[in-house]
């Protein structure tokens, strides 16, 4: 019989540590952008697509860059689903990931295991671990929910059996979603149905991606003769499959940079994708027709994907490339999701074996078909659709016993909108002090007055829903703060910094909205009024923390607005001033390697280029070294003419 239980993992593991307590207000640092030239010739519906309500910015998240690299044995909560055929470990706390599938006849691994938890900046909002298969819903890019909690519990599964149910409330884009788990007895494939709903009264923009991680010894294969290969260079070009000018697409090795292939599957061929070792074995994922898209991610053989391989693990211990599968043809679509409407669609993931002869021969024609015949065989493809059509009732069944707790914003969202979602309860039980002072607006109508002295102002809302309420309450400086911020989010900045305005007539001083109103003036180019109010807000900040009689609570915020500050300073060449502010940060902040990378700008604008080298040499590591950052490369060629040592070589791009 199929079992679902409880465990605790122990892994080398580092600390999330504090989220940036900052609201980030500037525009979204996210990779995937396509460059306009490459949209011309797209087909109509993805082109369409592509400029359908990108994401321009974070709010309401926070940024979570309070990690380090320093691992040592944690206790992770894990949540077991397992029949005689199948193992699946699931992480509860760190987003839904699936961490293992184990097919137990053969004893083999079916997906990339990470032997550590280490985060980097990968996800939309920071920190994002490798390995398994996550959950990317959203907007274009890795979940701002990689490292969160969601919701778990038990429910029955469409055979009478038990299914572990996750579900959240994804607040980029507002909208609840689910993961249903679940093996039948006696099948070699993991069943997951996923439904997304839109409770609201207006569209919302989707996007679902499902990163499958595959050790990268294996060949690829998805059933297409072209792709849309996507790198660093931000090009969108159609390339054949499974050769483009001499590289074998389908070996992740084969490529010698970071890069995207989308697979072009024609309409009514079956949606699946395989990663296959020497002897033709290894996992395939397949679906009902809705999750159309097809990808493969490689890391590429060059010094630079490998560099970002051993920082997402162990060095040693093998590499990895990701199979997909999402609503879009790319990861740089989203779709529209109508007022009140939902879209859900089933997936399944197991165990194949090929004729290697077949499934690594030159005939990709041949291969193609080996695989599907041997995938219909083992999965029918009307089996997927009947266990969709199965599922499907099942996904409004109530859970049983809670298995694990996410957050408190789904619970707030159901408050105010009475939202009826059967199938995904979030309670009252959930709501939870970050929570609170939205209630208070809910109920009352006005927000809690913060006490500046307390910390950093609380989390912000910034839906439409919130703003209407916010431009209603009592214009307290709490009230003007947050309002400001979902003017900004919203885009109508001038409204923005009015209200931040006349917050600081209210708090004289505060150094939040200056803060606020200095990324103002550099967002409406005016970098010299820009850095003035960052280097007042800096000291604002300094003299709140000494007079809070509790330093040690502001020490993130003055290391972010620190940062923040120096780099604008150094941005209009005031490089006396940027030291001024470096010398006032938090001895620990100083250590980080991103603020040791920061000396090194400072050091360059002193005109000490020796000192800056010297840095370098003391081999510094930057936990949050963003995906695609080329800074430590351009700032090492501003130091000397020597080649980049290979510790600080994370280039994922082509040179040009």
């Amino acid at each position: 019989m199929t079992t679902i239980r409880r465990e605790v993992l122990t892994l080398p593991a580092a600390e999330l540590g504090p989220d940036n307590p900052l609201p980030p207000l500037k525009p979204l640092d996210e990779v995937h952008q396509v460059d306009e030239r490459d949209r011309e010739g797209l087909p109509r519906d993805m082109a369409r697509q592509m400029g359908y309500a990108p994401l321009t910015g974070l709010l309401p998240e926070r940024v979570r860059d309070g990690y380090d690299r320093r691992r040592a044995p944690r206790p992770v909560d894990a949540i077991v689903v397992e029949n005689d055929r199948l193992r699946a470990t699931v992480l509860p706390g760190l987003g839904g990931r699936i961490a293992s599938l184990t097919h137990k006849p053969s004893g083999r691994e079916l997906l990339y295991v990470n032997p550590v938890f280490q985060p980097a900046c990968f996800a939309l909002n920071g920190a994002w671990y490798s390995g398994g298969v996550e959950w990317n819903i959203g907007a274009t890019g890795h979940t701002a929910l990689s490292c969160s909690p969601v919701h778990a519990a038990r429910v029955t599964a469409p055979d009478g059996g038990v299914m572990l149910r996750l579900w959240e409330w994804e607040r980029l884009r507002d909208l609840p979603f689910q993961v249903d788990l679940w093996l039948p007895d006696g099948s070699d494939f993991l069943y997951v149905g996923v439904r997304i709903r839109n409770p609201h009264e207006r569209p919302v923009p989707a996007y679902w991606w499902s990163n499958i991680a595959v050790p990268e010894e294996r060949r690829v294969l998805a059933p297409a003769a072209s792709a849309w290969h996507f790198g660093y260079h931000r090009r969108l070009r159609r390339v054949g499959v499974p050769a483009h000018e001499g590289v074998d697409l389908t070996r992740p090795l084969g490529s010698v940079h970071p890069a995207d292939y989308f697979y072009d599957v024609p309409d009514g061929r079956r949606r699946w994708i395989a990663a296959l070792d020497d002897t033709g074995a290894g996992l395939v994922q397949t679906s009902t027709d809705v999750l159309r898209g097809r990808k493969l991610f490689v890391w590429g053989s060059g010094p630079g994907g490998r560099r970002w391989q051993e920082w997402l693990t162990e060095p040693g211990t093998g590499g990895y490339c990701e199979i997909q599968a999402g609503l879009a043809r790319t990861q740089l679509e989203h779709v529209k999701l109508d007022a009140g409407s939902e879209v859900s669609w089933l997936e399944a993931y197991g165990p194949l074996e090929v004729d290697p002869a077949a499934a690594d021969g030159d005939d990709w024609t041949a291969a193609l078909g080996a695989a599907e015949e041997r995938l219909e065989a083992a999965l029918p493809r009307a089996r997927v659709e009947a266990a969709y059509a199965a599922w499907a009732p099942s996904a409004d069944t109530e859970p049983g016993e809670r298995l694990a707790t996410g957050s408190g914003w789904g619970a707030l969202e159901v408050t105010r909108g009475g939202f009826p979602l059967p199938g995904t309860p979030f309670g009252p039980e959930t709501l939870g002090e970050e929570q609170r002072p939205w209630l208070e607006l809910l109920r009352h109508g006005a927000l809690p007055e913060e006490d500046p002295q307390a910390g950093p102002p609380h989390t912000t809302l910034v839906a439409p829903h919130w703003r209407d309420m916010l431009e209603t309450a009592a214009a307290t400086a709490t009230a003007e703060y947050h309002l400001g911020l979902a003017q900004w989010h919203a885009g109508d900045r001038a409204q923005a910094v009015r209200s931040w305005e006349r917050g600081l007539k209210l708090e004289p001083g505060h150094w939040a909205f200056l803060r606020c109103t200095a990324v103002a003036d550099q967002e409406e180019d005016h970098p010299e009024r820009a850095a003035d109010r960052y280097a007042e807000a800096f000291d604002a900040l300094c003299r709140t923390a000494g007079e809070s009689g509790t330093p040690g609570r502001w020490e993130t915020a003055l290391a972010a607005l620190g940062r923040e500050a120096i780099e604008a300073l150094l941005g209009v060449g005031r490089a006396a001033a940027a030291r001024q502010v470096w010398e006032r940060l938090p001895a620990a902040a100083r250590q980080r390697g991103r603020f040791r990378l920061l000396e090194v700008e400072l050091l360059l604008a002193e005109g000490r280029k020796e000192a800056a080298r010297a840095v370098f040499e003391e081999r510094f590591e930057v936990a949050d070294l963003r995906e695609g950052s080329e800074t430590i490369s351009l700032l090492w060629a501003a130091c000397t003419d020597e080649p980049l040592p290979a510790p600080y070589d994370f280039r994922m791009r082509p040179p040009e």
